[in-house]
């Protein structure tokens, strides 16, 4: 070459020799970059979802911002106090106040409003109104902002202001709700006479009935009796009922509540917008909350509002409730997350050895030629960025457009990752190999590999971690949020027992090729002696992969199986059987329900129960009882179908005036086995208690006593059915019950145990979970591909040489078949073991009450709903493993099947 000609250049050349390569290397860069930046964009999305939903799903009462104000001092005069409470003035407080909520607080300007409300309900003098204890009704008048926008006119008009009020008025305009209107008997027309005013009650006439547009939002709800109105009770015994209601007044007439002694105040109602929240904003909310109620932001506020305003709020509680459940979540979901990132490392750096295993005679050359580390490791780096760093660049924009709403510096930081391994795998694995220059390939098969001192010492650092890991889990569990060496608790075993099986490997196949040497065939032989001396790297990282893989598949799908299990029970202790089916006023079940509900597709048995209550008292503090009136027969079935306190039907009989009963524990306690008199709300019978048994499906929390029916004499009758069947039609029940009656409600337990998983959070983590099990999974599968082709041009001239002396095909199908067996049985055994001890080991730690009932009530939540393993978890991934390692020996036995012997062998080579 002249010595001004320039060499076709290297990355060039060396894309366009192996093509193929180049472009599954990109396409595997890809999928893990968009894996690596995915995860942590789904991850904030859900919790973004479950922020939102927790705040949409809250009471508008517990969500809203309320910021108050006393009226002002009546050293003032009257014209001056009513200019402070007009909407004018109101409005301009609002604007500012607005403007001073800490981020990430906003206001929702269309659910916000402001006015001027009475602290204490007055009294109505008019006679008309319905009085269920016999005391009048109370009602509680806004003057209210906005009320046009948010409300539809069914009868009459909305409340005006004809001329100026004062603080002497005593007649204003309002309005009510069509469910106020119905239940106190009002309409347009009609008026209101309200005491608590010194020169004589307040006449408040009704322009108008209103229809909420949107009755469950900030507006309406935070202030519920002016939605919907409600009976309170009195603190005497026995308490006497009557009615709340609200009034809405028109804005402008907020002066006449400063004339009479209803403790006006001012307000203004900030509904918090949650279209920008984001899950990362939950702790900023806490603070800025805090920050509003005692701290900074209040000064700031009573700035704008006065100097005894004062703020209030449960939103701390709702968004409180929401982190402590995305904190026991996250790091249960963070153990798939670290199976994958293990198993993804593991996979690349087998790539990184397969491409350098395909190129050592190559290396080695330029080597013993002179060419130094760093060149050498420069265009291999340049080779393998070239296809990488784009690919990684398309994963983390395909990432972007899968999940468009989260932060974008994670998943650049897991892409970017990504391309850094990929790019330096191959040329750090090539620089470790030819770091001294060699004359010939040295062995490195399990047969002749020696661990050295380095090995030795990460293998022990590895163990250290993983004890201390699992320590730690097991003592304090996943409260600890962040700390990442708990959640990768199950991959550090994972990968403790693979180095464990990796050393001890060669040790059973050594034994095995013994005895296999004394057969007629020689397949048995050749795969076990070939099994033995493969290369260390292909049978260590495989291993490795498959292990963490299915160590990963069995916690995952342990964790899964204990959630559904645990929801499973939960949706059954609250129901009691498939359906049930109740009075809402506690009065008797229609006559013949019970027979007709039998009738209804899928209803296999129905058992009727009636309640009432024990007046025996054990202390000082009465302590309530809960007496079941049950028919025996059916009822003992269906507490065994349903494995809530089974018990014989006899152990309820009846004899010489005393009745037999089932009681828990407590009531057991409480009243002993010997005969007792009690007194219910039937009347007094004699009890003994015959059995004890923790729950019952028709009281599925608290104490209770049961009884045959037939002894309650003094009983109304059943108020409850308990229906089972496997193929129950919810839509067929429910149509039946509503023909009986309108105060009758069903319960199907299926929609209890579908309402379960609604959470977005919970759904979010078990979907990631199974979406990370299935691409470990894949990411296996790769592992054994890659572990093969790494040696398949050894294997392909092997079959070739065997031919020659008349192995046939099938042999040679066998034979590679059987190679790969023992790894393949290696990794599914052990799989399985670390699976097993693994769950094991951590399940003291792992808490999954609130990943599985998050929201249910202590008392319906089952106890122990624990992480236990799950057959299936373990036997069907192992099973899947051993499967697809045969599939893909026999695959490569039958492709170099194929080829000709001529084409794999060639005089000198040393394969």
């Amino acid at each position: 070459m002249p010595p001004n000609a320039q060499g076709a250049p290297w990355v060039r050349t060396r894309l366009r020799t192996a093509p193929v390569s180049a472009v599954a290397f990109g396409v595997l860069v890809l999928v893990t970059a968009f894996l690596a930046a995915v995860l942590p964009r789904a991850v904030e999305a859900y919790e973004t979802d479950g922020l939102r939903e927790a705040l949409a799903t809250a009471s508008p009462e517990s969500t809203v911002l309320e910021l108050k104000a006393p009226p002002p001092g009546l050293e003032r005069p009257d014209a001056a106090r009513a200019d402070v409470v007009r909407p004018e003035s109101l409005a301009a407080v609002d604007g500012r106040a607005r403007a001073l909520l800490p981020a990430p607080l906003r206001a929702d300007r269309a659910e916000s409003a402001y006015g001027v409300r009475t602290g204490k309900s007055l009294e109505a003098l008019d006679a008309s109104l319905p009085r269920p204890g016999g005391l009048p009704p109370r009602f509680t008048l806004l003057a209210q902002s906005g009320a046009a926008g948010h409300a539809t006119v069914r009868e009459g008009r909305l409340p005006t202001v004809r001329t100026p009020v004062t603080v002497g008025t005593r007649v204003v305009e309002g309005a009510v709700t069509t469910e106020t209107a119905r239940v106190l008997r009002l309409r347009a027309g009609s008026t209101l006479t309200l005491s608590g005013f010194l020169d004589g009650p307040l006449t408040v006439r009704i322009t108008g009935v209103l229809e909420p547009r949107h009755p469950r939002r900030s507006y309406w709800s935070a202030e519920p009796v002016l939605r919907t109105p409600g009976l309170a009770s009195t603190s005497a015994r026995p308490p006497r009922y009557y009615w709340e209601a609200g009034v809405l007044l028109a804005p402008g007439a907020s002066p006449a509540l400063l004339g009479g002694e209803g403790e006006p105040e001012q307000y203004w109602r900030f509904a918090p917008a949650t279209g920008r929240l984001t899950g990362a904003d939950a702790s900023a909310l806490v603070d800025a909350v805090a920050s509003l109620e005692d701290g900074p932001a209040l000064v700031r506020m009573r700035g704008a509002a006065g100097p005894t305003a004062r703020l209030s709020t449960g939103l701390e509680q709702v968004v409180g409730s929401y982190a402590q459940t995305r904190d026991v979540i996250t790091p249960v979901v963070a153990v798939a997350v670290f199976g994958i990132a293990a198993i993804a490392v593991v996979v690349l750096v087998m790539s990184a050895g397969v491409a350098a295993a395909r190129r050592d005679a190559e290396l080695a050359l330029l080597r013993a030629r002179g060419g130094s580390l760093g060149g050498i490791a420069g265009r291999l780096l340049a080779e393998t960025a070239v296809p990488a760093v784009p690919a990684a660049v398309c994963g983390l924009l395909l990432a972007v457009l899968v999940v468009d709403e989260a932060r974008p510096l994670p998943a650049v930081f897991g892409a970017g990752a990504v391309a850094l391994l990929a790019c330096a795998a191959l040329p750090v694995r090539a620089v470790v190999a030819h770091r001294r220059p060699r004359a010939h390939q040295e062995r490195d098969d399990l047969a002749e590999a020696r661990p050295g001192g380095r090995r030795t010492v990460a293998e022990l650092t590895l163990l250290v971690l993983a004890v201390g890991s699992v320590v730690t889990l097991r003592r304090r569990g996943t409260d600890g949020a962040g700390d990442l060496l708990v959640s990768a608790a199950p991959v550090l075993v994972g990968l403790v027992a693979a180095l464990v099986l990796v050393r001890l490997y060669p040790l059973p196949l050594r034994w095995a090729a013994g005895p296999a040497g004394r057969l007629r065939g020689v397949v048995g032989f050749l795969s076990l002696a070939r099994a033995g001396r493969s290369p260390a790297a292909v049978a260590t990282l495989p291993l490795l992969a498959l292990l963490t893989a299915l160590t990963t598949a069995a916690f995952g799908g342990s964790v899964l199986a204990g959630v559904a299990d645990a929801r499973d029970r939960a949706a059954l202790l609250e129901t009691g059987a498939d359906a049930r089916i109740a009075t809402t006023d506690a009065k008797p079940l229609p006559a013949g329900l019970a027979r007709t509900v039998r009738e209804v597709a899928g209803v296999r048995q129905v058992t009727a129960v009636g309640f009432a209550f024990l007046s025996e008292r054990a202390s000082d503090e009465t302590r309530s009882v809960t007496v079941v009136g049950v028919e025996p027969e059916t009822y003992a079935e269906l507490a065994r179908q349903m494995d809530l306190g089974g018990f014989p039907a006899d152990r309820l009989g009846a004899g010489g005036g005393v009745l037999d009963a089932v009681a828990s524990p407590e009531v057991a306690e409480r009243l002993g086995r010997a005969p007792r008199r009690i007194v219910t709300d039937g009347g007094a019978v004699t009890v003994r208690i015959t059995a004890v048994r923790p729950r019952t499906p028709a009281v599925p929390e608290g104490e209770f006593l049961l009884v045959d029916a037939a002894g309650l004499k003094g009983s109304g009758g059943p108020t409850t059915l308990l229906a089972s069947g496997a193929g129950l039609d919810a839509k067929a029940l429910r149509a039946t019950v509503r023909g009986a009656g309108s105060n009758l409600t069903v319960t199907p337990r299926a929609e209890v145990r579908a309402a379960l998983s609604d959470s977005p959070l919970q759904a979010g983590a078990e979907r990631i979970y199974v979406w990370a099990v299935l691409a470990g999974a894949g990411y296996a599968l790769l592992a054994l591909v890659l572990g093969l082709l790494r040696s398949a041009p050894e294997r392909a001239a092997l079959l070739a040489r065997l031919r020659t002396l008349g192995l046939t095909p099938r042999q040679g199908r066998r034979l590679l078949g059987l190679e790969a067996l023992p790894l393949a049985l290696l990794a599914a055994g052990g799989g399985m073991a670390v699976g097993w001890a693994a769950v094991r080991l951590l399940a003291p730690g792992v808490d999954l009450d609130r990943l599985a009932l998050a929201g249910v009530s202590g008392g319906t939540a089952p106890q122990g709903a624990a992480l236990r393993a799950d057959l299936w978890s373990l036997a069907l991934p192992a099973a899947g493993a051993v499967l697809l390692t045969g599939a893909v020996a026999v695959a490569q036995a039958w492709w170099a099947g194929r080829r000709t012997p001529i084409t794999h062998l060639r005089a000198g080579d040393m394969r």
